[in-house]
């Protein structure tokens, strides 16, 4: 029999990631955003600890997509009014609030259960190049392919 030692909140060191969307298509961005928020790039991942990082994201409004996906995919949500079903074309979602798509994409694809707030918490999507946590000394992120 072996031992195993959880790791705790006083243990975990939480590390601070800059994204540029306007390198990488948005799938493949928000993938690598889930599992840097999640912490599962760690050697000591837990799914039940919360132990994700913090992601910064800039130029929100120069996010890639491919294909026709600008103009096809819709975004539809619900007013509590009868009646109330609102739906926005991405390229209109592009103009009027850019930082939205990111986080849909990155909040739709990490696990719905309890923690699901909590990493969401440390995802910050900006427009353009400027953010205020130049004093974290945020490590850009590098895909497979750079």
């Amino acid at each position: 029999m072996f031992k195993t030692t959880w790791p705790k909140k006083e243990n975990i060191k939480r590390e601070w990631w800059i994204v540029d969307a306007s390198k990488y298509p948005l799938g493949r961005m928000a993938s690598k955003i889930v599992s840097l928020l999640t912490g599962k790039y760690k050697p000591y991942y837990e799914p039940s600890v919360e132990m994700g990082d913090h992601v910064i994201v800039i130029n929100a409004s120069k996010v890639k997509v491919t294909g026709e996906k600008k103009e096809k995919k819709i975004y539809y949500w619900h007013t509590p009014y009868p009646g109330g079903l609102k739906q926005m074309k991405m390229s209109e979602m592009i103009k009027m609030n850019p930082e939205k798509i990111i986080t849909l994409a990155v909040k739709r694809m990490l696990p719905k259960n309890k923690l699901r707030d909590k990493w969401l918490s440390r995802l910050k999507v900006y427009p353009g190049e400027n953010h205020p946590y130049t004093s974290q000394k945020p490590k850009i992120v590098k895909f497979e392919n750079d």
